[in-house]
């Protein structure tokens, strides 16, 4: 899988300087300076977490079994550590490729759900881990983000590059 990074045309004098990204800084923007050696490090790392987060959660589940409350309790248990780790998977997956903006409804919830979020913190980083197979995760909202601003600051450019400067003559203050 041999990705080509984008072509990025060369930035006009004062364009707005792209918004950095945990671990990478802003060598996404080039994919330079040990942007693929950071991506397989993160890529690692959320990986190691994520099997670090199971492992916590499997000696949760063990420790209930062990109290013999009965199959149906273990299967209830079981029930609701898959169904947070799929809401934080989607989660994750929704935030890091649409942005923060966003989330709606459940997905925007941060403090009322966080025992959702912590319970199915391994799906989150299984999410984080796949996305760093593809770009930096985060990448591409703030890619986007940023093309558009540039956009933004080249248009607002164009514009002024045709009038004439307002302390021209005959452009002064009208006099009462």
């Amino acid at each position: 899988m041999s990705e080509q990074p984008p072509t990025t045309a060369p930035e006009p004098a004062g364009a707005p300087a792209p918004e950095a990204i945990r671990f990478f800084g802003t060598t996404w923007l080039d994919r330079d300076n040990g942007y693929w050696l950071r991506r397989v490090g993160v890529s690692v790392g959320s990986l190691a977490a994520a099997a670090a987060a199971v492992l916590v959660l499997r000696f949760g589940v063990e420790g209930v079994a062990l109290s013999d409350n009965g199959g149906f309790v273990n299967g209830l248990l079981t029930a609701a550590i898959v169904v947070c780790s799929m809401m934080c998977v989607r989660r994750t997956w929704k935030l890091l490729t649409e942005g923060r903006d966003q989330l709606t409804g459940w997905m925007a919830e941060d403090k009322s759900l966080g025992a959702v979020w912590l319970i199915g913190g391994a799906g989150s980083l299984l999410a984080y881990f796949a996305r760093s197979l593809v770009e930096a995760p985060g990448e591409a909202v703030k890619r986007a983000a940023h093309e558009r601003a540039v956009a933004q600051h080249v248009k607002r450019q164009a514009g002024r590059s045709g009038r004439p400067d307002a302390k021209a003559p005959g452009r002064g203050k009208r006099k009462k």
